[in-house]
């Protein structure tokens, strides 16, 4: 007699799909509500499906499992180079796409929703499925597409697919490469009349027909457009395949927040479309990701095998306690929580933590620094700010303010802020200059008199509107170590982390001047798709100047140290 235990085995080899399935449902494997629905839906569907005219294809399953280890390869580290063996919930997924089949004989779904945490594997996994529409589908002519808004995010998924070929013997002997390096375009299998390639709705490319399209990224979608243009070209094809992959997104008036809604109810049967398939990876309530690890494997399928890894996802939130912003951005691109786009950065526990107010001043004198200048255009506050590097007897970074207002209607701007302009003119922590728009010239004096007492290696500024202050400068013989520092991502990201890290790990020690404590708790920041941040002065609750100076104070000081290393190696 076959025992139990042997006939899950047979079960596993034979059909992967659906045992992955029974193990979640029977609570051997942790996930979460959606995906213990969907693989609630896919044993229920082997029982009853057959009513609806459902079947469940093992061999079909079996053969697009098998076509990922015997054929594909993957790239990148360690796994450079190896047989690309699904794991268990990405041979569920592989398996319901190709094996299910509805009434008219063809595949059932249509369309597939996958959300899953950060480093969980979706992108190779999408190349993948698209690779074997392009090779072992039986389809003549496929055309199979890497979709996103914009034609970058197309490529990343799109140079999977490009080294998967590239270390398949199988692959690479068949397939005609368009372009050299990572410039290729497009990825042809002559014998069929069938290609791979990226596509934008910034193409303005009209008219494809998609055996197989996969949307990267849908979050960053901001409408169906492209959706939509694929899905109309799919009329003519008998068995052809949406799929979308994502992280969770922050803005619920969105194409993806409709799918990952619709999906789970599907998944639930709270809504029946037997051509909609979703594997959507989240939390359940009350769970806190923050406060409890054993969550974190409903998030991320592939943690278990060791994939993106425990250290790595500890790290990230013990750098996110005390942050909100990035605590928002771990809990979206890491614990697939949906959280609002922009929050406070800096917490006030965090700022006062490196608060020293009895610090001497004085002892700054000649000791090197960075510093950073938001200056205003006519009447709003200018912030100048340095940070002073850590030395032998004082181990910390130490971080000085200076900011100016115009003066005339002082009373009135602080009653239109709702903060004490005029006490803190009064007290010394603001300098209210003459006039109705900011006195650059006073300005640019008194950043030389400043500049005159430390050791000032650099001072970045916002290239927008400086041109008159630079000129100022020139005609009054005014020597500052002036350097341009771009706002966007590209610049702001690695200044905005460095100066979070100074804070956090309590390397930096400011005096608690009250103007720069109100701009810390007003800063917000924004994040771009890959997780990069800036200050988002539109978002900001009030003025944010003085940060906005700090983190450029920040990113100069690390690009300074970054040239000394380059240059003391390349001596």
């Amino acid at each position: 007699m076959t025992t139990r235990k042997a006939k899950q085995a047979s079960t596993s080899r034979r059909d992967p799909a659906s045992a992955f399935a029974q193990k979640v449902v029977a609570g051997k494997i942790v996930a979460g509500p959606h995906v213990r629905a969907a693989c609630s839906r896919h044993l229920k569907d082997l029982d009853t499906g057959h009513l609806r005219g459902l079947k469940f294809d093992t061999d079909s399953a079996s053969r697009a499992i098998g076509f990922f280890a015997d054929v594909l390869r993957l790239n990148g580290g360690e796994y450079e180079g190896k047989p690309y063996e699904l794991l268990d919930w990405q041979c569920f997924i592989v398996g319901s796409l190709f094996g299910w089949m509805g009434p008219d004989g063809y595949r059932r779904f249509r369309v597939a929703y996958v959300e899953t945490a950060k480093g969980s594997g979706k992108s190779p996994l999408a190349a993948g499925i698209g690779l074997y529409g392009l090779m072992a589908d039986g389809e003549a002519g496929a055309e199979i597409y890497a979709a996103a808004t914009k034609k970058d995010q197309a490529m990343v998924l799109f140079r999977d697919a490009v080294a998967m070929v590239d270390h398949s013997p199988e692959l690479s002997a068949r397939i005609t490469k368009s372009g050299t390096g990572l410039n290729v375009w497009n990825l042809a299998w002559l014998q069929t009349r069938s290609f791979f390639k990226p596509i934008a709705s910034d193409d303005g490319q009209s008219g494809p027909r998609p055996h197989i399209s996969l949307l990267d990224e849908l979050h960053e979608h901001k409408d169906a457009y492209v959706i939509e243009m694929l899905k109309a070209g799919q009329k003519s094809r008998r068995q052809a395949l949406q799929l979308a992959i994502t992280n969770s997104g922050t803005n619920k008036q969105t194409v993806c927040w409709d799918y990952h809604e619709y999906g789970a109810k599907v998944s639930a049967g709270s809504l029946q479309d037997d051509t909609f398939f979703a594997f959507i990876c989240s939390l359940d309530e009350g769970d806190d990701p923050f406060k409890d690890e054993k969550c974190w494997y409903k998030a991320n399928p592939s943690l278990r095998f060791g994939l993106p890894g425990l250290r790595y996802l500890r790290e990230q939130v013990s750098q996110a306690r005390g942050m909100p912003s990035k605590e928002s951005i771990v809990r979206r691109l890491n614990f697939c929580q949906w959280v609002e786009a922009s929050s406070p950065w800096i917490s006030g526990d965090v700022w006062f933590a490196c608060k020293d107010s009895d610090f001497d001043v004085e002892s700054l004198r000649g000791r090197k620094c960075y510093g950073g200048l938001d200056l205003s255009s006519t009447q709003d506050l200018t912030a100048l700010v340095l940070h002073f590097e850590p030395t032998e007897n004082d181990p910390r970074w130490r971080q000085l303010e200076w900011f100016w207002l115009p003066g005339d209607g002082l009373h009135e701007k602080g009653d239109k802020d709702r903060v004490p302009y005029t006490r803190w003119r009064q007290e010394g922590h603001l300098e209210a200059l003459p006039g109705k728009a900011i006195n650059k010239l006073a300005v640019a004096r008194r950043a030389a008199e400043i500049a005159s007492i430390y050791d000032l290696k650099a001072l970045a500024f916002d290239r927008w509107r400086i041109e008159d202050f630079v000129m100022i400068c020139e005609q009054e013989g005014i020597d500052l170590p002036l350097q341009p520092f771009g706002q966007g991502f590209k610049d702001m990201a690695p200044a905005v982390d460095e100066y979070e890290r100074r804070l956090i790990g309590g390397e930096l020690a400011h005096r608690g001047n009250p103007v720069m404590t109100w701009c810390a708790a007003n800063a917000v920041v924004m994040s771009d798709p890959a997780g990069n941040r800036k200050v988002a002065k539109e978002k900001a609750t009030g003025r944010c100047d003085g940060i906005v100076a700090g983190i450029m104070a920040a990113g100069v000081s690390i690009t300074a140290q970054q040239d000394s290393e380059v240059s003391f190696w390349d001596s």
